[in-house]
């Protein structure tokens, strides 16, 4: 049996907004003559054809500018760790950074985007109405994330040293260790900063009558791939430097953390929602994060081979943005199924087999999204490759055969993963689990295998064709 739907607060206001003159308001005879004139010439087909273009154009203008803002986040973020991995020592000496790399920049997926997307259902479901109730579900929802920051941090690095041991054949001690300082200190320090902004995202979307989910998520990304990115190259450099003098310092910075786990857990244990998760949202974030190592193996191959060193810099762009897209979709179908089906019970069309058309095709609103979503990529990543070549000086611009195979690539890369979001998020919620917990770190993992995995392809077919990428 459905659930009645709420009405979310941002679509109350919109409806607002389109009737300013309230129920009171009677229509002159003017009024009434320039509504008949105007509906004389409409049919259903086009009615149809109107709503559907400015659904388009709505979601296109409220998405546009976050999803700039997250492009030009990573590409800030690509050209930094192109820069550091030529001057900085400790990227030059520990070549299993590398492979930390895309599993730390993936607990933007893991953990903010999570965040994102719980609290949105929350605000678009009414659970964030009185204060009490409201800051309850964030202070547990930021001690839960501070928790698995931790622990994902220290598996991480954990996961980095077996993959480079199985790699390499030998990986020290001290090299573990710093892996191990770097990664937790990393996921700490930028997870508290961006669950912070993620938090006053949120509750201004709200505020403004903006529906947060094509927002939040976005917002996240913006800043958490340079956030995090440059939290990991300045730990990384300070622990390198005390590797020799102090290496117990190292140990001690580990302890810490670690200590400060119980704190998490009890502060995360006072709302029922973060009480839940506790318990059960542990396997999705784990295996997101091997999913993420293992593009960082991928990553940490191809760009110690020379001739394919410039991946480094594109690499976070076409992960980012691929994650950031299927995340916004991702969290809008978690919302749709959140208010008008009940756990378990998904739409009619959702319960045969799956085909990738009916993502794409349709008359619902997620449908429409997915369309605009996938259409945003080929200029969206064009203004991107722009940006990287001004930022580089300007004196070189890509190729034809470099534009055409990232392009190619990136397109690849979010259909493939719009697709996995729409059979994933139903899939899910058909067995009774909760999408915002499960879907996004999983789809944003795969992004980032899938991402590494097409680029590295792409760049390994440009240097056997002879295209150096710049002209």
């Amino acid at each position: 049996m459905k659930p009645c739907p709420r009405v979310a607060p941002w679509a109350e206001a919109s409806a607002n907004r389109l009737d300013p003159t309230g129920p009171s308001h009677k229509p002159t005879v003017h009024e009434i003559l320039v509504l008949m004139g105007a509906f004389h010439h409409l049919t259903p087909v086009s009615i149809m054809s109107h709503r559907r273009q400015t659904f388009c154009s709505q979601i296109c203008c409220t998405i546009l500018v976050p999803f700039v803002l997250a492009g030009l986040g990573t590409v800030s973020a690509g050209m930094l760790l192109g820069l550091v991995q030529q001057n900085w020592d400790v990227f030059q000496e520990i070549p299993e950074i590398f492979i930390l790399v895309p599993a730390v920049l993936g607990m933007k997926g893991n953990l903010e985007m999570t965040l994102a997307s719980r609290l949105s259902t929350a605000v678009n479901a009414g659970r964030m109405e009185t204060t009490r109730e409201k800051w309850l579900l964030i202070i547990g929802n930021l001690a839960l994330k501070q928790l698995q920051a931790t622990v994902l941090g220290l598996l991480a690095s954990l996961m980095a040293a077996l993959l480079g041991w199985m790699a390499e054949g030998n990986v020290p001690l001290n090299h573990v260790m710093l892996l191990c300082s770097t990664s937790v200190s990393t996921a700490f320090m930028a997870s508290l900063l961006q669950g912070i902004i993620m938090v006053a995202v949120i509750i201004g979307s709200k505020r403004m009558g903006i529906n947060p989910d094509n927002v939040a998520t976005p917002m996240a990304a913006s800043f958490g791939d340079l956030i995090t990115l440059a939290s990991l190259v300045c730990f990384s450099q300070w622990f390198y430097s005390l590797i020799d003098l102090y290496p117990h310092v190292l140990y001690l910075v580990d302890l810490l953390f670690l200590c400060l786990i119980p704190l998490w857990v009890v502060i995360s244990s006072k709302h029922p929602a973060s009480h839940i998760l506790l318990r059960t949202g542990w396997e999705p974030i784990i295996t997101a994060m091997v999913i993420s190592s293992i593009g960082g193996l991928i990553l940490d191959k191809t760009v110690s081979n020379p001739n394919l060193a410039g991946i480094i810099v594109y690499a976070p762009v076409i992960n980012g943005i691929g994650g950031n897209l299927v995340s916004i979709q991702s969290s809008r179908i978690s919302t749709h199924l959140h208010l008008n089906y009940s756990p378990g019970e998904v739409p009619e069309d959702r319960t045969g087999c799956y085909s990738p058309c009916r993502t794409f095709f349709g008359s619902g609103a997620n449908h429409r999204s997915a369309q605009v979503l996938l259409l945003l990529v080929i200029p969206g990543q064009l203004i991107f490759l722009h940006v990287i070549h001004l930022m580089k000086g300007g004196q070189t611009l890509p190729s034809a055969l470099l534009t055409v195979a990232f392009l190619s690539a990136s397109l690849i890369q979010v259909f493939s993963l719009l697709c996995a979001a729409d059979c994933m998020v139903h899939a899910l919620w058909r067995r009774g689990k909760d999408p915002d917990s499960y879907s996004i770190p999983y789809l944003t993992a795969l992004g980032d295998l899938l991402g590494t995995a097409l680029l590295s392809l792409a760049f390994f077919m440009l240097w056997c064709i002879g295209d150096s990428g710049s002209v």
